[in-house]
C-alpha cells in the first residue's frame, strides 16, 4: 500500500491538501482529514462529488455512466467517491472554498409540519428544526444546497434540494417528485404525518449562485429541479438584486406544473423576473411555450449579443441537452452552472 499527497484547488483558488492510501477513494481520505467535500450518494451514481485531475494517475471505479458530463472521464474528469489515487494527484474543484465544510456534516432532528400536494405526483414537505444545543432552531443554508432526509429506525435516507432561504425559524421546505416504488416516496405517501420526526443532514453541496457582477441570471428547471431555483430566486428577491432574470420550468404534460402561484409572487417581487413555463406534451388549451425547457432556452439564445449566467437543475439528459445548446451559442463553460439529480 502506498500514500499520496492531494491537492484541491477550489474554483476562487484556495487550496488544500491531505493523504490518501491508493486503497481509499478521495471522498473517504478527505473526511479522515476533516475535510467535508459536497457529496451526495457516495455511490458512483448522483454526479454531486465531480472534480477534475489536472496532474497525476488514478483509477475511476466503477459508477453510473450518467453521473459524469459528456466526455468528461476522457478529460480528467472525476468522481471523488469512486477516484483512488495511483500517485500524488491535483484536482481541480467547481466551486468555491466556502462551500467545503471543515468538520463533519451536521445532523439534527426536524418536526414535519406539513405534507400537502402541489401537483400530480408532486408534494411539498414543510419540516421544522428541533432547538440545537444552544436552543437555537435558525435554518442556516445557501440557495441551491440540500439536505439528506432520514426516517429513524427505517434506514430510509435521500437528499433533496432546499426550496426557501435560510431563515430563524427553523423552516425547511422540499418539493418532492413521489416515484413509483420508492422507498421514500412509499413512506411519504403511505405513512409520514404531520408531528413525525426526521433527521435532517446539512446542509450540502456546491450549486449556488455565483457572483459576476450584474450579468442576467437564466435558470433552466426539470420538475422538481425547480426547488433550487425557487431558493436562489427568493435570495434575489430578499436583497432586492438587479439583475435581468428568467426561469424556463419543463414538465412533461400541463397536470404536472407546480407552484405557479409562488411563482407569480415572485415575478411581483422581481421586476424583471420572466417566467416561461414549457410543457412538451400539451394538451389543446394550452397557452404557453410547446416543448422542453431545454427548445426555449435554445431558441431565446439564438442571435442574444450578451451572453447570461446559466443554471441548470434537473435529469442528466435535460443538462446535457441545456449544455450543448449553450455551447452552440458561444456560452462560455465557466457561466454554466448545473445540478443533475438521478433516482436512487
Amino acid at each position: 500500500m502506498s500514500t499520496h499527497t492531494i491537492e484541491l484547488t477550489t474554483r476562487d483558488g484556495e487550496q488544500l491538501r491531505f493523504d490518501c492510501d491508493d486503497d481509499r477513494n478521495l471522498l473517504e481520505a478527505a473526511a479522515g482529514a476533516h475535510i467535508a467535500l459536497p457529496s451526495q450518494c457516495r455511490q458512483g451514481s448522483c454526479g454531486a462529488c465531480y472534480a477534475d485531475v489536472t496532474r497525476g494517475d488514478y483509477s475511476l471505479g466503477e459508477h453510473n455512466p450518467a453521473a459524469l458530463p459528456a466526455g468528461a472521464a476522457e478529460r480528467g474528469g472525476i468522481l471523488l467517491c469512486r477516484t483512488s489515487p495511483l500517485s500524488d494527484l491535483s484536482v481541480s474543484l467547481p466551486f468555491d472554498h466556502d462551500r467545503i465544510l471543515l468538520g463533519e456534516i451536521r445532523r439534527r432532528n426536524a418536526e414535519i409540519a406539513a405534507i400537502e400536494p402541489v401537483g400530480e405526483n408532486t408534494v411539498r414537505l414543510m419540516l421544522r428544526l428541533a432547538p440545537d444545543n444552544d436552543g437555537g432552531s435558525v435554518a442556516e443554508f445557501e440557495p441551491g444546497q440540500f439536505m439528506e432526509l432520514e426516517v429513524p429506525g427505517q434506514a430510509i435516507r435521500r437528499a433533496y434540494s432546499l426550496a426557501n432561504t435560510g431563515n430563524w425559524e427553523g423552516q425547511l421546505e422540499f418539493l418532492i417528485r413521489l416515484q413509483p416504488g420508492g422507498l421514500f416516496s412509499t413512506w411519504l405517501r403511505e405513512q409520514a404525518h404531520a408531528g413525525q420526526t426526521l433527521i435532517v443532514h446539512g446542509p450540502q453541496g456546491a450549486f449556488g449562485l455565483s457572483e459576476n457582477g450584474l450579468r442576467p441570471r437564466w435558470f433552466v428547471a426539470g420538475g422538481t429541479g425547480l426547488a433550487p431555483m425557487l431558493s436562489m430566486l427568493r435570495r434575489m428577491a430578499e436583497f432586492q438584486e438587479p439583475h435581468p432574470v428568467r426561469l424556463y420550468f419543463g414538465v412533461n404534460r400541463v397536470e404536472e406544473l407546480f407552484c405557479l402561484t409562488e411563482l407569480e409572487a415572485l415575478k411581483a417581487e422581481l421586476p424583471l423576473l420572466q417566467v416561461i413555463l414549457c410543457v412538451w406534451k400539451p394538451n389543446q388549451d394550452w397557452q404557453g411555450f410547446c416543448g422542453t425547457p431545454v427548445d426555449a432556452l435554445a431558441q431565446d439564445l439564438d442571435g442574444l449579443n450578451a451572453r447570461p449566467d446559466i443554471y441548470l437543475c434537473g435529469p442528466p439528459a435535460l443538462i446535457e441537452a441545456a449544455e450543448a445548446a449553450a455551447r452552440t451559442q458561444g456560452v462560455p463553460v465557466e457561466q454554466v452552472f448545473s445540478e443533475r439529480f438521478l433516482p436512487a
